[in-house]
């Protein structure tokens, strides 16, 4: 069955707006910034900023100290975010299930935006290339605006934050295109959101040296590399529409929600925090705080110098994990519609029970050690992948902010007819049509799940069309 590229408009997004992203996201190189201009551009940030990132002791921590009563770690303005503990019941795989943990509570919604501009009758986005303590190769590309409440209200006494006015009301510079509260990493925030932006330019935009003007096209390509797009601009490009009309979907969206709802209706997550001196398992030193088997993360102290952050030197806690994650789609044509496998997936700091996620997710060191019963489903069929069925496999940052050397590899994988289309009640069968829509919406669609939406039009930008990707 052909699977068509027609332009076909999610619900409250005009048909044109569609159109202009797909056209953008088949544009793979570009007059405004070439392909050849940004690789050269990109080397030199990575090269000629100065950036020093080096671990350091809790005592040397500048700015943040550990609460006498709770031990909670926090910073002496009370703003930015905290470390505190986090005692979990819930089920998993049948099974109930219950843990403490260390969590970053970081209760104020920050703003991840994206400006975009015509030029020559194609979108741009304005991107930036943006140091992280956390990041892989320190320098990646970023949205226009990566900035928490914190950072652009001034709590943090350095520069204003570029270009933030296109996000803030009245808007005289831009129209907002799309704009939703979403979620992050569900195992090591504690309900946290930000508020994921796209607005157009109206008239010219400054121009900067760590910004450049970029077509969809070209950072889909750049998505097929490793930690060069960062999470903050894949959550943010995971609103924007570039699929075409596949075919009827298994399930109507209106089934799908309501086999999530039904798992947040059955299912119990019981989240209560407590001091973070009185988390079990954990052990502090004043190296870092980690689990007693060594698996998980490791909270740990960062010094960092940044001669083009807003505030130039810093130092701060950061979240290190024990190992790579793993987070896939299994994809199957179900009738000649290709169709991902998510997963109704509940995590220690979700906001709402649960969201829907990769068909897998998880640390799979530590997983290979857990009981049959109490692995991830379908973890061994990724393992077993050979490389004629993975569509997309590349290893890109999290949020580099928060976390040191945070990677996941992430996986498109085709599976054939022999693969069942009755899966067990929370997993069920979408398109990327589906996602699409649903990614429109508050925390219907977890960070893993979005970057994936991500990654599989990048895939789409590459084959020209869905059908393309799948033809074998």
């Amino acid at each position: 069955m052909t699977i068509t590229t027609q332009a076909v408009a999610p619900p409250g997004v005009s048909r044109s707006h569609v159109q202009r992203f797909m056209l953008s996201a088949q544009a793979l190189d570009s007059a405004v910034t070439p392909n050849e201009v940004f690789h050269e551009w990109f080397s030199a940030q990575r090269r000629t900023n100065r950036y020093d990132v080096r671990r350091i002791p809790f005592s040397e921590l500048v700015g943040w100290h550990f609460e006498d009563t709770t031990g909670n770690l926090v910073h002496d303005s009370g703003r930015f975010f905290s470390v505190e503990g986090l005692s979990v019941r819930t089920e998993w795989n049948g099974h109930e299930t219950s843990w403490e943990q260390p969590i970053i509570n970081q209760p104020e919604i920050g703003i991840l935006g994206i400006v975009v501009k015509e030029f020559d009758g194609v979108l741009h986005c304005l991107m930036q290339a943006k140091m992280e303590p956390g990041n892989v190769d320190t320098v990646q590309l970023s949205p226009t605006v990566q900035a928490t409440r914190s950072n652009y209200t001034g709590v943090h006494k350095g520069a204003a934050v570029r270009y933030i006015d296109y996000f803030k009301p009245p808007r005289m510079q831009s129209r907002v295109l799309y704009d939703s509260l979403q979620s992050e990493q569900g195992s090591w925030f504690l309900r946290k959101r930000n508020r994921n932006i796209v607005v157009e330019a109206v008239g010219d935009v400054p121009e900067h040296e760590d910004f450049v003007w970029l077509t969809l096209g070209q950072i889909h390509q750049l998505l097929h590399e490793s930690n060069v797009v960062n999470m903050d601009a894949r959550t943010v490009l995971s609103l924007i529409p570039a699929f075409g009309e596949s075919g009827l979907p298994l399930h109507p969206t209106e089934q799908v929600l309501s086999r999530l709802t039904e798992v947040k209706a059955r299912r119990e997550l019981v989240q209560r925090t407590l001091p973070l001196n009185r988390v079990e398992r954990w052990r502090r030193t004043d190296e870092g705080i980690e689990h007693e088997t060594g698996h998980h993360f490791t909270v740990i102290a960062a010094s960092v110098a940044a001669a083009n952050r807003e505030v130039k030197s810093w130092t701060q806690p950061l979240l290190a994990p024990a190992e790579q994650g793993l987070s896939a789609f299994l994809i199957r044509r179900i009738c000649g519609v290709p169709h991902l496998l998510a997963q109704a997936r509940s995590e220690a700091g979700v906001l709402d029970v649960a969201e829907l996620g990769p068909t897998v997710q998880c640390q799979p060191g530590r997983a290979l050690t857990l009981p049959p019963e109490l692995r991830p489903r379908y973890l061994d069929v990724v393992l077993r992948a050979t490389p004629d069925e993975l569509l997309y496999d590349t290893v890109q940052s999290e949020e580099g902010g928060r976390f040191h050397h945070a990677g996941n590899r992430y996986v498109l994988m085709e599976v054939g007819d022999e693969f069942p289309v009755d899966v067990p009640e929370e997993f069920v069968w979408v398109t990327a049509e589906q996602l699409s829509a649903l990614v429109r919406h508050s925390n219907y669609l977890n960070i893993e799940a979005r970057t994936l939406l991500t990654g599989l039009r990048a895939v789409w930008s590459l084959g020209g069309s869905l059908s393309g990707v799948f033809a074998r």
